[in-house]
């Protein structure tokens, strides 16, 4: 629902597009009340999408460990049951 307010938006630009391009970070009324220099904000929002970035390519590069490993084990099952097929 769209409301008929102003908002202070910041948009931040992904450091790795694999994942998102745009971050949208949408400011308190009161964000600059106490003397928030509009640049920590921004700072905050990059160190924010690039934590965000940096954590969720992690987990990407561990999936793909147990995907091996479930690979390996079915190769590995299938070539003792062909083995034991060819003995008896």
């Amino acid at each position: 629902m769209i409301k008929g307010m102003s908002r202070r938006v910041i948009m931040v630009q992904s450091p790795d597009p694999e994942l998102f391009e745009n971050a949208i970070f949408i400011l308190r009324n009161d964000a600059f009340d106490k003397g928030t220099e509009p640049e920590d904000v921004l700072k905050q929002a990059q160190q924010i999408a690039d934590e965000y970035v940096r954590t969720n390519l992690e987990k990407k590069k561990h999936m793909r460990s147990p995907l091996i490993y479930a690979l390996a084990g079915a190769l590995a099952g299938g070539g003792i049951l062909g083995l034991m097929w060819l003995l008896i």
